[in-house]
């Protein structure tokens, strides 16, 4: 059932992790340049981390309340991880021809961020 209390909660999940997002964005642009999406990787290692904590914590614990995993895991993950900005920056790299740089996007975007899901649940499981 959608709830209005919901939306609120993802609508402002969503706010935060959109400037999340830019914020990080520009300070790896600054930090590393432009030669490759160090920001959207960043961006979807940290998402994919802070969900398999928010996943291990709403498995152990029945604590975390729905306007809170929508905020947390709808709004706030929704807005920070950029699989559509992904996307199309690999499909960049490899109209530029660097297919060497869209497989390593690839690849360390997917490897890293599945590793980092299993480390967040693995850090929550661990402590409880």
């Amino acid at each position: 059932m959608i709830s209005l209390t919901n939306i609120m909660f993802v609508a402002l999940g969503g706010s935060i992790g959109a400037v999340f997002r830019y914020v990080i964005s520009i300070l790896m642009l600054q930090l590393f340049g432009s030669s490759f999406p160090f920001g959207t990787l960043l961006v979807n290692i940290l998402g994919s981390f802070i969900m398999g904590i928010v996943y291990a914590i709403s498995l152990e614990t029945s604590h975390l309340s729905p306007e809170l995993k929508a905020m947390v895991g709808v709004g706030l993950l929704g807005a920070l991880t950029t699989f559509s900005t992904f996307s199309n920056e690999t499909l960049l790299l490899m109209q530029e021809g660097l297919f060497i740089k869209a497989i390593l996007n690839v690849l360390l975007n997917v490897i890293l961020c599945i590793f980092m899901v299993y480390v967040g649940q693995q850090l929550v499981f661990s402590r409880i």
